[in-house]
Order: C-alpha cells, then sequence, then structure tokens
C-alpha cells in the first residue's frame, strides 16, 4: 500500500497512437499504465473479425504495444492493465504471452472475463429492453452475435493483488481500468465500500479515470474552439495525461516533462465534461459519480488539482452492449467538376434512384450526402444556392445503401461504371464500387448485476 500512485492514460481507442505512452514510462513516474482499447462501437469490428477468424476478435494492437512498451516497463516495475481482449480475452493474453516469450520476456498476465452474457439475452424468458426507446429484444434476439456486460473494477483489483504485471479484460467500465489500480494501490474498500468517505473517494478514482480514459484528449487534443486550439503547442509530440492520486483520493492531473499538449483547467474541464448525461450521477459498476462539487485547481506547469467529487452506492444493474446482424450495406462516391458541377451530381443522383428502381433492388434507406458540404453537419449545414455551386470547381456525393438483402449490397456497385462515358461530363471519378459489407446493429440494455460473474485466471508461464 502506497502514500500515492502515479497511474498514466494509454490508448483511447484501438488503433491509437502509443509512442506517448513510451514518454509516461520512461520520464513520467508512473507506477501504473491503464489503456483503453473499446470504443462503443469497437465490439462490432471486433465480431466481424471472429466471423473470420474464431482465434480473433480482440483488439490485435495490442500485440505490438506490449512488444514495445514491455521492455521499458520491466526495469521500472511498471504494470499495465487494458481490455484488449474485447471479445476473445484469453486469446488476447494468449498471443501478448506467445509474442513476448518470443522475446525472452515472461511477465505474469491476467485475464478478466465473465462479461459475454449473450446466453443471458437469448433467454426467452427474460425482457432486455432498448435504453434508448424501450422496445424489447425480442424483435431481433435471434439475430444477436453477442452481448457484453460492462463489468467493474474489482476482478482487476483482484488481479493486481495477485501479482499480475498485465491484466488483460474483455468489456469492462472505461474509467474502471484506472479506478481498480488505484483501488490495489492505495488499499481503497471497493466490495465492501459502506461509508461516505468510502464512495467519496472512489468517486475521486472515477474521476480520475474518466479524464484519462481517452488518451491525448485529456492532455489538449481535441481541444478548444474557434481561436483556441491553435495555442496547443507541439501536438505532433503529444504527452497522455499523467494522474498522481494521494490515498485521500486527492488528484494531480499532469503530463510527462518535455511533451506537447496542454494540461490546464480548460483541458481539463472540457475532458471531464465529455460523454456525460448527467453529472450529478455518472453511473459505474463501482460508484455513481457526482460532480457538482468537484473542484479544479490550475497550479500552472501542466498541473490541476482534482478534489471535492462525491460518490454513492452503484445500482443493481449493469449495462450490456450487444450486436446484432442487421442487414448490408454498400456505399460509392463519385464528383464532378466544373462547370456545373452541381447539377451533374443532381442528375447522376437522379439516374442511380431510377436504375434502383428499374432494376428492383430492395432496400431499407438510400443515404445521401456530400463530401466538403454537410458531411460533418447534415442538416446543421444549409447548402449555398445552387448557382454557388454551380460554380465550384468540384462537387462530390456519397450514397449508402442499406438493405436486407446480400445480393442487392453487392450488386449496389455495379450501377455506376457505366456512367463514365455515358453520363454527365467530366466525371472525377468513383471510389468503393466494391464495398458491401454486413452491418451489426448495437443493442444497449440493462442486466440485473447478480446474473454477472466476472472471472480471474492467472496464465502460466509460457517457459
Amino acid at each position: 500500500m502506497k502514500n500515492a500512485i502515479r497511474i498514466g492514460s494509454g490508448l483511447g481507442f484501438y488503433g491509437d497512437n502509443w509512442e506517448p505512452v513510451v514518454a509516461s514510462i520512461e520520464r513520467g513516474q508512473v507506477q501504473f499504465i491503464a489503456s483503453d482499447h473499446l470504443a462503443e462501437l469497437t465490439l462490432a469490428i471486433l465480431q466481424k473479425d471472429r466471423q473470420r477468424d474464431p482465434a480473433l476478435g480482440y483488439a490485435r494492437d495490442v500485440v505490438p504495444m506490449l512488444l514495445r512498451l514491455w521492455p521499458l516497463m520491466q526495469p521500472r516495475g511498471v504494470r499495465f492493465v487494458c481490455n484488449a481482449g474485447g471479445l476473445n480475452p484469453m486469446g488476447a493474453a494468449l498471443a501478448v504471452r506467445n509474442a513476448l516469450a518470443g522475446a525472452g520476456w515472461h511477465p505474469r498476465i491476467a485475464v478478466v472475463s465473465g462479461d459475454d452474457v449473450l446466453s443471458l439475452l437469448q433467454d426467452t424468458g427474460k425482457r432486455f429492453d432498448h435504453m434508448m426507446d424501450g422496445t424489447d429484444v425480442s424483435g431481433v434476439r435471434e439475430r444477436l452475435v453477442f452481448g457484453n456486460a460492462y463489468l467493474g473494477a474489482q476482478p482487476i483489483v483482484e488481479a493486481l493483488d495477485q501479482g499480475a504485471d498485465i491484466v488483460i479484460t474483455g468489456r469492462v467500465a472505461d474509467a474502471a481500468l484506472f479506478l481498480g489500480p488505484l483501488v490495489h494501490g492505495l488499499g481503497w474498500k471497493l466490495a465492501d465500500a459502506s461509508t461516505p468517505e468510502d464512495f467519496n473517494r472512489l468517486a475521486q478514482g472515477l474521476a480520475v479515470g474518466h479524464l484519462l480514459e481517452c488518451s491525448g484528449q485529456g492532455s489538449g487534443g481535441n481541444f478548444g474552439s474557434q481561436g483556441s486550439w491553435q495555442d496547443i503547442p507541439d501536438l505532433a509530440h503529444i504527452g497522455y495525461p499523467i494522474a498522481e492520486v494521494q490515498a485521500d483520493g486527492t488528484a494531480m492531473l499532469t503530463k510527462a516533462p518535455d511533451t506537447g499538449g496542454l494540461v490546464n483547467f480548460d483541458t481539463v474541464r472540457q475532458q471531464l465534461l465529455y460523454e456525460v448525461h448527467n453529472p450529478h450521477a455518472y453511473l459505474s459498476p463501482d460508484v455513481v459519480l457526482d460532480m457538482g462539487q468537484i473542484t479544479l485547481t490550475d497550479e500552472g506547469h501542466h498541473r490541476v488539482r482534482l478534489t471535492g467529487a462525491q460518490g454513492a452506492r452503484p445500482g443493481d444493474q449493469l449495462k450490456v452492449v450487444a450486436g446484432f446482424r442487421d442487414g448490408f450495406k454498400a456505399e460509392v462516391s463519385w464528383g464532378f467538376s466544373w462547370p456545373d458541377a452541381w447539377d451533374k451530381v443532381q442528375a447522376a443522383e437522379a439516374t442511380i434512384r431510377s436504375q434502383l428502381k428499374a432494376h428492383k433492388l430492395p432496400f431499407d434507406e438510400l443515404f445521401v450526402e456530400y463530401p466538403g458540404l454537410n458531411s460533418a453537419h447534415g442538416p446543421l449545414a444549409p447548402l449555398p444556392p445552387a448557382a454557388e455551386l454551380n460554380e465550384r470547381a468540384e462537387i462530390w456525393v456519397r450514397m449508402a445503401l442499406r438493405t436486407p438483402i446480400k445480393a442487392a449490397a453487392d450488386g449496389f456497385g455495379r450501377l455506376f461504371p457505366w456512367m463514365a462515358l455515358s453520363g454527365p461530363a467530366y466525371t472525377c471519378g468513383f471510389q468503393g464500387m466494391n464495398s458491401s459489407s454486413e452491418l451489426l446493429g448495437i443493442w444497449p440494455t440493462l442486466i440485473p448485476r447478480n446474473r454477472v460473474q466476472a472471472r480471474l485466471e492467472i496464465l502460466e508461464s509460457s517457459t
């Protein structure tokens, strides 16, 4: 048990940059790195991997990441927690163990699973209502392909208590990746938390996790409004945020020396409010966080003190993210050049709609947007008058077809090539004519906490 713990941010999503983590390990004096590889839709990506190869289903960047980081972590005693296991945490752990063993390294690796609740969702005797619209899962139950509950920090604490150097989990709440090392290292109560002081410490830890879970976004990345984002220094060499947390929960947010980015009152408060529906009841499996009394004190030199988080006992349900087969998608982009670029795009779009009708291709939706005009803001970006658009040097259009029939998606791209010679003049070319893919819909729901049992396994060394 320590008086203070320094914990650094790892990745913020599958495919993020791990070079800033090197600086945190080498110069940030961290004892732990916690790395979040699972954005909300990442499980859908991993499911497609698993469909192609049952041995996959995990965030494969964890292997090269740890090959890079472990030789830096080992001599400094830095320990690593991540949710890169995705839909296959054991597969991820075995891949990491084998890769590191091949380089002569043999860390103690723990695997946290038990988040897979697909079989429970498929129980026809139970309702699992959609969290947004209240509909029952029965309409998609036969098409479900994964269902994972958001576990809390307790199994991570147990893995670290058992001496794990690397902890690989499936779906856990993002901030729990950080709360686990804090509970372990500072001796906080978690499963047996009962007093206001217990829950307030956990709330501070959860707030720290929330501030660190998005890698560089917590240290000036993705920051600011017009005229302010330009002041963030050296994003090319950004340092990911680090928190030094005291035994009472007081935390100092900072980053490694000689790195880019910015940690100040504004960058920290932006991240604090990121993805928060109710700041007075930020729900997690471990504690309910009330941000209303949080104080951020900017002490300068990339140091912001965090105090005042208040916590309450968590509820008796866990959030679940499930995925179901939801038809197929095909998309094509193409463009036309001046003169009359806008009129040409409109004529080409009308031609495609006519072709869809003539070929009797079944579809549920045809989505149309114009990159560079309204892709970012949709209806919030009114289009200029047609006369002005016709003077543009070029205009592109993207059409995406959603259909329940795979053959219809596969055939969508074949409606376009002939227009290269027989459509409106001066086409800029086509992109994506063979881009059909299966769609996975997301089903967020709740499940009783007592139906979910986390499991912990320590891998035997491969030597």
